[in-house]
C-alpha cells in the first residue's frame, strides 16, 4: 500500500466510497450522495486552501482517502485543521485508515498546522473513534442529537490531537 498525493483520476474512486457512506453510514451528515463534479470541486478548494489531500492505493485500488481542511474560517483558527477519513466498503481492518491519519498527521504538521480536529458522526461509529484514539486523538466533548439521518437523532464526537509544538509555544505566521 502507498499513500501519495489525490490526483484528479482519483475522483471516481473518491466518489464512490464517499457516496456509499452518505447512503449507507452515518459518518457524514450528508443525506444526498455528491457527484463526481462536486466531488472534484471539493478537492480542488482543499487543495487551493493549502491543505493536504491523500489517497491510500494498493496495487492499483484506491483503498481510501483523506483530507484536511479548515476548522472553523475565522483568522484565530488558521492554526488548526479538521480531518476526513473515508476507507472503502469492505476496506476495513487493512490499514488504509491509519496509515492515511498518520500520513495526514505528518503532512498538517509539517505544514505548521498545530491542533487537529476529527468531528465524528455518531457515538456508534466505534471504527472512527478507536481509530482516533489509536493515533493519539483525545475526547472532547460530544454534540447529541445534533444530526437526524436515517430516522433517527444522531451525536457528533470530537476529538482533538495536537500537532508538533501544539500550544507549547505561538505559532509562527
Amino acid at each position: 500500500m502507498i499513500i501519495r498525493p489525490c490526483e484528479e483520476s482519483d475522483i471516481p474512486a473518491i466518489t464512490a466510497i464517499y457516496g456509499h457512506w452518505v447512503t449507507h453510514g452515518r459518518a457524514s451528515f450528508e443525506l444526498e450522495a455528491p457527484a463526481e463534479a462536486e466531488i472534484a470541486r471539493r478537492r480542488a478548494a482543499v487543495l487551493d486552501g493549502g491543505y493536504p489531500y491523500l489517497v491510500a492505493e494498493e496495487e492499483g485500488e484506491i483503498l481510501g482517502y483523506a483530507y484536511a481542511t479548515a476548522y472553523r474560517p475565522r483568522p484565530a483558527y488558521r492554526f488548526t485543521v479538521e480531518n476526513s477519513v473515508y476507507v472503502r466498503p469492505g476496506g476495513a481492518r487493512r490499514g488504509a485508515g491509519r496509515a492515511l491519519l498518520d500520513a495526514l498527521i505528518e503532512e498538517c504538521t509539517r505544514r505548521g498546522f498545530r491542533l487537529m480536529v476529527a468531528v465524528i458522526g455518531d457515538s456508534a461509529n466505534n471504527p472512527s473513534i478507536g481509530l482516533h484514539a489509536a493515533a493519539g486523538f483525545t475526547h472532547t466533548g460530544v454534540l447529541p442529537g445534533i444530526g437526524w439521518k436515517h430516522e433517527q437523532w444522531l451525536d457528533t464526537v470530537l476529538m482533538t490531537r495536537e500537532l508538533g509544538e501544539g500550544r507549547s509555544t505561538p505559532p509562527v505566521g
